[in-house]
């Protein structure tokens, strides 16, 4: 456990709080991109280490968070079907889509099977010639190497019976957008570390330049947040703009060049919806031409479906970074993690349902 105990030190953590201290002159907004460090953030208590002239703000680096409910509906229409096999990660099941959601379509007879590997779909899939497997294909950079070999492996095998449901979203065009909005107050980045381990960070270091905010690749444990949020106060007091790698032990600047050469052939890239945000363009991954055969929207026709989000959820503000979870009206009343709204009440790595779990108490209700 030494690996994990020693990046949840307590005097390393109170050291870095005082380093932050000591640095910290002015008032400073700093988004952390992914979920995962806003779960650490919310459920350590982070943020109440820092001085008042620091702000964080969630960003929207939660997968399951930013999936449009039009792809959940898309999801459910495919799973809902005769002869097929749906294979997903669990966290997507409980997903709301606009009138259920997956777990839904499995209670009422649909083959809805959580896999821990989209592989394990691929063998699903050899194992049910007669059968139409489908694999809902989410997340960041992240999870497409895993992604995109599935679908490299059903073509070198032949599966004809075989398709993904893809929708991956690409975080450096959702920090441009972020940054471009006339109602941005982010001065400074925690970029999400598992996504740089495989992409690396090199494209990032334009974004830095050209938006004049500096851009810390983070780990995930409270440690590595303190040390990150360390790293990019201290650029901001002295007027620097660059990027900087707190995560070392897991990322290098060209990140995994096998897997980004393995996503090259099997993806390309093009605009995408995130949730509760809108388009962003180039922002996503869809198959290739080479791989189209295996594309899940045009086997089963579903690539026209349009949906309308809950006007009672503001996901899209939390996501953004513009409110807070507790800042909705229906946080913990009409939202909760058993009765969901929306997406970021149901990932574990969502800020609705970090704030729900650990910070009830903690925060001020309207």
């Amino acid at each position: 456990m030494r690996f994990i105990d020693e990046y949840r030190d307590q005097a390393a953590a109170r050291n870095y709080a005082k380093l932050i201290r000591q640095v910290t002159t002015k008032h400073w907004t700093i988004m952390e991109i992914c979920g995962g460090q806003t779960h650490t953030i919310v459920k350590y208590g982070i943020e109440e280490l820092l001085p008042a002239e620091i702000t964080l703000v969630h960003g929207p680096g939660c997968p399951v968070c930013v999936t449009p409910l039009e792809t959940i509906d898309k999801a459910i229409a495919i799973a809902s079907r005769p002869g097929v096999i749906f294979a997903s990660f669990g966290d997507m099941l409980r997903v709301p889509g606009s009138k259920k959601d997956l777990l839904s379509v499995k209670a009422e007879g649909g083959d809805v099977r959580i896999v821990y590997s989209p592989l394990d779909a691929v063998k699903i899939a050899q194992e049910s010639p007669k059968r139409n497997v489908v694999f809902l294909a989410v997340g960041f950079e992240t999870t497409a190497p895993a992604n995109a070999m599935s679908v490299w492996q059903a073509k070198r095998v032949g599966l004809k019976n075989y398709s993904i449901l893809c929708s991956h979203s690409l975080v450096p065009p959702a920090m441009e957008a972020l940054l471009s909005s006339s109602s941005s107050l982010i001065q400074g980045f925690l970029a999400a570390g598992h996504v740089c381990a495989v992409m690396g960070y090199e494209e990032y270091v334009p974004i830095a330049a050209r938006y004049r905010v500096p851009i810390v690749v983070t780990g995930f444990e409270p440690v590595d947040i303190l040390q990150g949020i360390y790293m990019t106060v201290k650029q901001l007091e002295e007027g620097r703009f660059e990027v900087e790698n707190q995560y070392a032990r897991a990322v290098r600047r060209e990140g995994n060049v096998s897997a980004r050469k393995l996503m090259a052939e099997v993806f390309t890239t093009i605009d995408r919806t995130w949730r509760g945000i809108g388009t962003i363009p180039r922002s996503g991954y869809g198959l290739s031409e080479a791989y189209a055969e295996f594309d899940a929207e045009k086997v089963f026709n579903v690539g026209e479906m349009m949906t309308v989000e809950s006007p009672l959820c503001i996901a899209g503000q939390v996501l953004q970074g513009l409110k807070k979870p507790h800042e909705c009206g229906a946080f913990g009343r009409e939202c909760t993690p058993e009765r969901p709204l929306g997406a970021p009440m149901v990932s574990p790595e969502g800020s609705c349902a970090a704030y729900y779990h650990f910070a009830r108490s903690r925060v001020p209700r309207g």
